[in-house]
């Protein structure tokens, strides 16, 4: 399957779902994935939307319940769309925290971890992340679009913008 295959005018994801960065003095906080969807990788705290839920405040939810804490400065940064070839589809919205209240906790879902923003472990992430992220950490607006098989990433197709909107 190729991204062109998909009209993705029309296209309907399966789950909304949203990732959220904390980014402070060159640094970056990431989970190591606990359960769930991408169990055993290296991520941003985010989950699914629920009914009646806006995006930005599903995604100051998912990392108040995964590392207790409260991210403050939140903007939105893009949007990711997944095809999985099983027919699993995510839509994803990516935001971006400047600071936060609270201190970073391990729980069920997920273990806190600073990273230095030269030193993302990409390898040990989703394989689509080495792509969009350092367009996140520019300002730069994305719209990105991706086919997987499992957690194998099959083609991408990035759109980018010059400035956060």
């Amino acid at each position: 399957m190729k991204i062109e295959d998909i009209d993705w005018s029309v296209w309907k994801p399966k789950e909304r779902a949203t990732l959220l960065f904390v980014i402070q003095e060159e640094r970056i906080l990431l989970i190591h994935k606990k359960r769930g969807l991408g169990a055993g990788k290296i991520n941003g705290p985010g989950g699914r939307i629920e009914p009646g839920e806006t995006p930005q405040e599903c995604a100051i939810r998912e990392v108040q319940e995964e590392l207790c804490i409260t991210p403050l400065g939140v903007n939105q940064c893009g949007e990711l769309r997944f095809q999985f070839l099983d027919g699993h589809s995510i839509h994803g919205y990516v935001f971006t925290a400047s600071n936060y209240e609270g201190t970073p906790q391990e729980t069920k879902e997920a273990l806190p971890c600073w990273s230095p923003i030269e030193q993302i472990p990409y390898p040990q992430m989703w394989e689509d992340d080495q792509y969009w992220i350092p367009w996140m950490l520019k300002g730069t607006y994305f719209d990105a679009r991706f086919i997987f098989a499992e957690d194998k990433m099959l083609a991408i197709q990035m759109n980018l913008n010059r400035n956060i909107p």
